[in-house]
């Protein structure tokens, strides 16, 4: 799952939203230097990661794009799935999704000290372009894949995905929706388990 899932499924709690959001960026045990419901947040997220990519709908939704983008495409449906998130919000949370950004982003802002450097850098551009209300859109999502397949030196030609995402639109949003009900009862477990 990417960020904004990985926010949401932190429920209310403040430390294990940065603790899941910053956890891509912490390799190691290098979690231990961090406060204890930050470290349950990083901890949390590789477990969600761990059981995505185990899960046999995700591995439906990476087969189909795999003959396309090989090991990316993992990547690519972890995106994928936080647009049918982003675009189903309010199935989801009471909350409008541009305010919820909103508040993630000050939240981030006022802990910005504790951020690793990397996040520390790209936390501009993730609130400046507004990634989390971006999710919501294809032309959105396109711009995010554009953004990955830049990271990647243009190898991995993530920025063509949107084609699949509009040819297997229904396919690929009734994967996630399915897919996503186990995920909130795994992560509901894990979490009274921290």
């Amino acid at each position: 799952m990417n960020y904004l899932a990985h926010i949401y499924l932190s429920g209310e709690d403040e430390q294990l939203k940065i603790g899941q959001f910053i956890a891509d960026s912490v390799k190691g045990k290098k979690y231990s230097f961090f406060p204890d419901r930050i470290q349950k947040g990083i901890i949390l997220h590789r477990a969600i990661d761990t059981y995505t990519d185990s899960h046999p709908i995700v591995k439906k939704s990476v087969h189909r794009l795999f003959p396309a983008y090989s090991h990316y495409s993992a990547v690519i449906v972890d995106i994928l799935y936080d647009h049918f998130l982003a675009a189903n919000w309010m199935d989801y949370s009471n909350v409008p999704l541009e305010e919820y950004a909103a508040g993630f982003y000050d939240l981030l802002n006022k802990n910005y000290e504790i951020l690793p450097i990397r996040v520390q850098h790209f936390l501009p551009y993730l609130i400046e372009d507004n990634w989390l209300l971006s999710y919501a859109t294809v032309d959105g999502i396109g711009r995010i894949l554009h953004q990955m397949d830049y990271r990647t030196k243009n190898k991995s030609n993530m920025k063509l995905a949107v084609k699949e995402l509009e040819l297997y639109y229904s396919e690929f949003g009734e994967e996630f929706k399915s897919f996503f009900k186990d995920l909130e009862h795994f992560t509901a477990e894990k979490i009274n388990k921290l």
